[in-house]
């Protein structure tokens, strides 16, 4: 049996937020196969990062897919942003989501894949309504604000518990998992289910960035 691989997402939260462009040439020349871009608005997270303008420079610069991960407190009020911004993935969070399903129908009439999140405190359990709807569950390994945390290991058998419950139901979400990841623990990930791999300093600190993306993706160097 082949060994699992999975889909290298970079996050732009660790680039250098003033030579954005060539952060995105750098994911484009590596192999990458997705850009992902953190989204915060200071009250759901403790930071201030960036919003749709931004996502529209980027995919002015690349035709790889946009994963757009929203940590806001009102993800309804972003979707016409994004969607206009040419975002391919929007991510809201379950806990930040009265009317969840809502939400949901409102990011595909726009246009873009919707995607569901989870914070480490969160159990698998608070999504069983919506896990047939969605195209795509963020699990986080660590609390969500600030890139470059350590890994909350437990987190990963959520990726085992989703990926378990997409093959009984007969679900077709993507799993994708950010928070800690590493080119050395990325391969558990992988095993455990994952299959999308986020990462910012793991892929912006590395010398060599395809190396770093082949084993982002669980695949051997080389």
């Amino acid at each position: 049996m082949a060994e699992r691989t999975a889909l290298a997402a970079p996050s732009i939260l660790s680039a250098d937020f003033g030579r954005l462009a060539e952060a995105v040439e750098l994911i484009g020349a590596s192999g990458a196969d997705w850009i992902h871009v953190d989204v915060m608005d200071g009250h759901f997270v403790p930071n201030l990062t960036f919003g749709p303008k931004t996502a529209a420079d980027i995919r002015k610069l690349t035709k790889l897919p946009l994963d757009c991960h929203l940590m806001v407190t009102n993800p309804q009020d972003h979707i016409a942003g994004f969607a206009g911004a040419g975002a391919d993935y929007f991510t809201f969070h379950v806990e930040a989501a009265l009317h969840s399903n809502r939400i949901i129908q409102n990011i595909k009439a726009a246009g873009m894949k919707p995607g569901v999140c989870v914070v480490p405190g969160t159990p698998v359990h608070a999504l069983d309504e919506i896990l047939g709807d969605v195209d795509l569950v963020l699990v986080l390994l660590v609390n969500p604000g600030f890139g470059g945390q350590k890994m909350i290991s437990s987190c990963l058998e959520k990726l085992a518990k989703l990926a378990a419950l997409r093959e009984e139901r007969g679900y077709r979400y993507l799993l994708s998992v950010d928070g800690g990841i590493t080119t050395e623990n990325a391969g558990t990930a992988v095993e455990k289910g994952a299959d999308v791999i986020v990462a910012g300093s793991a892929f912006f600190d590395a010398p060599d960035k395809r190396d770093a993306v082949r084993k982002l993706q669980g695949k051997a160097a080389g």
